[in-house]
């Protein structure tokens, strides 16, 4: 009976991927939570660095600090794009790199030049498979990213904005809206636009210390790795949801083929025994 031994060792290898399948969506699930938990913390930080964002910008009209400056012309862009490090999530860092890729083509196709930030290690072996140019680069952020690991690689492209290497910056990521569904977003990060500020409410007087440009400075960086920080947070909590629902129809699916297989195999066994029998039925007869 090798076709019901080799049916058996196939329900036997399906059984066990159920059993990982499982223990991995019921991982994801607690450290969905926690995720979830992780970035709803930070909005409220998040929202308030930008309501103090458009009081300062607007606050002292005789300084103009470069992050607010619109370029005439814009030939080199830059693009932050936060990936996962792991796979086995759906398409959710395929969804967000076809959103970059189209993008780029479109920005290639206008003469521009471009220098990608990767946050994820797929992301990174993404854009060096494509041969893009890769300004800077970030993985291993785990399971609890922390905004000094952000710092670096950030920064690297702030200076190059800075320095007229890059006239624009664009952020990539997935922006978490429930468990069962995450949004690929492309956002322009530099330069800073009135939309993204948001509008000033009233009119706040401010005592500067030690002067207006250098706290103007500072608050405008730390503005810009907050939201890059959040967007590491959406996607975080964008990858456990992700990798839970397709842990969870994975298993399902290893479920269904078991009872295929399971099908198959007693009719198998039905069949040998209804063929054995008429052996034995048809050489009893001849004796």
């Amino acid at each position: 009976m090798a076709g019901g031994k080799e049916i058996r060792t196939k329900i036997k290898s399906v059984e066990n991927t159920r059993k990982i399948t499982r223990a991995m969506e019921m991982v994801a699930a607690a450290k969905m939570r926690k995720a979830q938990e992780r970035m709803r913390a930070s909005r409220p930080y998040a929202e308030k660095i930008r309501n103090v964002a458009a009081h300062l910008s607007r606050a002292n009209p005789e300084y103009e600090h470069s992050f607010l400056t619109k370029r005439e012309k814009i030939e080199n862009v830059g693009l932050i794009v936060v990936t996962s490090d792991k796979g086995l999530c759906g398409g959710l860092n395929t969804n967000i790199l076809r959103l970059a890729v189209s993008h780029m083509k479109t920005w290639e196709d206008e003469g521009k030049g471009i220098m990608v930030c990767p946050i994820g290690n797929k992301g990174l072996g993404f854009m060096s498979r494509i041969g893009a140019k890769v300004k800077s680069n970030l993985t291993g952020l785990g399971d609890t990213p922390h905004i000094e690991k952000l710092i670096g690689a950030v920064k690297v492209m702030l200076d190059a904005y800075a320095a007229g290497e890059i006239d624009a910056i664009y952020l990539g990521y997935n922006h978490f809206i429930n468990t069962m569904k995450q949004e690929p977003r492309l956002e322009q990060l530099l330069p800073l636009s009135g939309e993204q500020l948001g509008t000033a409410k009233g009119n706040w007087d401010y005592i500067y210390e030690p002067e207006a440009k250098q706290v103007i400075d500072e608050l405008l960086v730390r503005y810009i790795e907050s939201l890059v920080y959040q967007s590491v947070v959406e996607n975080m909590a964008s990858e456990q949801s992700a990798r839970m629902v397709a842990m969870k129809a994975a298993s399902d699916n290893a479920k269904s083929v078991i009872g295929d297989l399971k099908l198959i195999y007693n009719k198998a066994r039905q069949a040998a025994i209804t063929r054995e029998i008429s052996e034995i039925v048809s050489g009893a007869a001849a004796v």
